[in-house]
């Protein structure tokens, strides 16, 4: 859409044998000759790709690529025909079906093309009779393509017979299409470089997704170079925004002409994930005649980009030809793709389009062979509703943690249906949001649950009077080196599911409960009752301990530590413990000296408390190991400050 008006922006791309009258017949519907290059006009073949725009008085408009037919330039042919919408496959009369008119028609199966017609050209040139038989060739070869049952028209560019009707019939096709998404990030792949005195760096390609305008910062992939969209023009007009659909011309700022190249693609920063793997569901041509074999070496190719990569089958030693499976392409240099694109394959040596696909994850891990997870997975990917697709990709990024925005990239979703695919996956508890606009799968959440639950079962079995695994242990073994934001999240979320409870700083098993023995209880009664009455000037740990009988020792150590750990007491140095009551005095006390000072002294800090300079002392020094305070020379200030409860 464009404008409010019901705009739409479509490519038709030619296709056929060499010297079956492509380029003349655009020139007939057109008036444009694409063929640019002296070479080509020599030879009378198109060598390189060539660009024009079919217009019809109601203003429809139409771009129009028109590939090169010969088979030494099919990678040019396959670098025109990715961004097309409708094919017009070109079958001269006076030849018939021919070998690059079989493989054109196959490698646009292949990428996806699902409507257009058939012209066949040269009318002028063979008796009725035998025009009746060039048609009846064409239909019958065209069984089991996109093409067939398709409109099968047939002119003459030289005396301009046909070529009304044809117009008529593509204006039908072009208002049938579907209309292109731009509420995507914009993507264009490019098919041609070159300078322009006064300009600099130019790039054409078309408008696969979204919509690009003057002034957009912009990415060249797979390089990350950074660039700007500087100007743009569609069809040799200058305009303010190109939508999908679109052919367009794109003037790069801050880029020379050899740091781009064909294969290449401008895109939204951030947009398109860089990877050398790719999942892919690959087809075998039923008239290949090559079997691709696991390991098999590859010219893969997308978009107008080439490269070589290897074959990995994941379910099977080898794909016979007609045969469709699951493989994983492994290239040795970087490749610019997002889910839903379609490829090329052809073979080694000699080139022959044997295959290609479309691909189902743009940045994979590396699959071992025959397992049935992965399998799974894929069907899923390729076959799975929305919903399905979205939960799937939340299984696999396990706790990552992916907002919104970063799911509609990796899936090339709207953002307004991937919105309504979340909602109804929590609601359908399948997935969790742990954090506001963050996201994993319920799956995923079990499997930390598992882990989570295991670890503190384990710490419970070793330390039973413990209140529980100190947080930042328990993140560090369960979590690694996550953020701990997102850990911390994580851990919320089982709380909140009963999993886990959290005291203080610690977790514990939500059934878990600290068991005293007899008399474990009254050593617990009697500390607790001593610190409570102590205030801020108790005695040290070591008198306290000394106090108990010597065969109570031992039983005083375990409740020493488990009244630590539960937070009753807090251990401010190895001497000197003081009771949660007595350490928030000292908290309120440190508090409220900050509230009305910058900085606090050992002096001010006793004199606040009434207390002597020992105690003082282990009272700052403990707000310096926990961070509350930060000491600088003779005087400290407020650092992380007092936690909420201390506060």
């Amino acid at each position: 859409m464009e404008g409010g008006g019901a705009v739409k922006h479509v490519i038709i791309g030619t296709a056929g044998h060499v010297d079956h009258g492509k380029t003349l017949l655009i020139k007939a519907l057109t008036g444009i000759d694409t063929d640019r290059l002296a070479e080509e006009k020599k030879r009378g073949i198109t060598i390189e790709l060539g660009f024009a725009h079919l217009d019809w008085p109601d203003g429809t408009q139409a771009g129009i690529v028109d590939v090169p037919g010969h088979e030494r330039f099919i990678k040019n042919m396959l670098a025109g025909a990715g961004g097309v919408d409708l094919a017009m496959l070109i079958v001269a009369a006076d030849e018939g079906f021919m070998p690059q008119t079989v493989e054109h028609l196959n490698i646009l199966t292949l990428l996806g093309i699902r409507d257009g017609l058939i012209v066949i050209t040269k009318k002028d040139m063979v008796d009725a009779e035998w025009l009746e038989m060039v048609q009846e060739e064409v239909r019958e070869r065209a069984k089991g393509s996109f093409l067939e049952g398709k409109p099968i028209l047939a002119v003459s560019a030289y005396t301009g017979e046909g070529i009304a009707e044809l117009k008529q019939a593509l204006y039908t096709l072009v208002h049938a299409a579907a209309e292109k998404s731009v509420r995507v990030p914009f993507r264009l792949p490019v098919d041609r470089v070159f300078s322009v005195d006064g300009f600099g760096t130019v790039v054409t390609g078309t408008l696969i997704e979204g919509c690009m305008s003057e002034g957009d910062a912009a990415e060249l992939v797979p390089s990350g170079s950074e660039t700007r969209i500087r100007n743009l023009q569609v069809h040799g007009s200058t305009v303010h925004t190109a939508y999908a659909g679109q052919r367009v011309a794109v003037n790069l700022a801050g880029l020379k002409k050899t740091d781009v190249q064909r294969g290449d693609a401008v895109a939204r920063p951030g947009s398109v994930r860089i990877s050398r793997m790719l999942d892919v569901k690959l087809t075998n041509l039923r008239d290949s005649g090559r079997v691709i074999t696991n390991d098999m070496q590859v010219h893969l190719y997308h978009g107008a980009a080439v490269m070589l990569a290897k074959v990995v089958l994941l379910d099977r030693d080898a794909l016979e030809p007609g045969e469709s499976a699951y493989a994983q392409l492994r290239m040795a240099e970087p490749i610019a793709a997002k889910n839903g694109d379609r490829f090329v394959i052809r073979f080694y040596s000699p080139l022959e389009t044997i295959g290609g696909g479309v691909i189902l994850d743009d940045a994979p891990m590396r699959h071992k062979r025959n397992v049935p997870a992965v399998i799974e997975a894929l069907r899923i990917k390729e076959g799975g509703s929305a919903g399905d697709r979205v939960e799937q990709t939340l299984v696999e990024l396990k706790t990552a943690l992916p907002a919104a925005a970063q799911l509609a990239a990796k899936l090339g979703m709207e953002a307004e249906q991937l919105a309504a695919e979340l909602g109804g996956l929590l609601g359908a508890g399948r997935i969790v949001e742990p954090l506001p606009g963050r996201y994993i799968a319920s799956s995923a959440l079990d499997e930390v649950a598992a882990s989570c639950k295991a670890l503190l079962a384990g710490y419970h079995a070793k330390n039973p009077l413990h209140a529980g695994m100190k947080a930042a242990e328990l993140r560090q073994k369960l979590f690694r080196a996550m953020e701990q934001t997102i850990a911390d999240a994580l851990l919320s979320e089982l709380c909140r599911e009963g999993v886990i409870r959290r005291a203080g700083e610690r977790y514990a098993l939500a059934e878990f409960e600290v068991r005293y023995t007899k008399r474990q209880n009254a050593i617990r009664d009697k500390l607790l009752k001593y610190y409570r009455g102590a205030g801020i000037e108790p005695i040290t740990v070591e008198e306290i301990a000394a106090s108990f009988p010597q065969n109570e020792r031992a039983d005083f150590k375990q409740v020493m530590d488990s009244v630590l750990s539960a937070g009753e007491l807090v251990m401010l140095s190895p001497e000197i413990c003081y009771h949660k009551e007595a350490y928030a005095r000292a908290c309120g006390a440190a508090k409220a000296h900050f509230a009305e000072n910058e900085t606090i002294t050992l002096a001010q800090m006793r004199d606040s408390l009434g207390t002597s300079r020992k105690y003082a002392l282990a009272i700052l020094e403990y707000f310096d190991k926990t961070g509350i305070t930060k000491k600088e020379g003779d005087f400290r200030r407020l650092n992380r400050g007092f936690p909420p409860a201390q506060a």
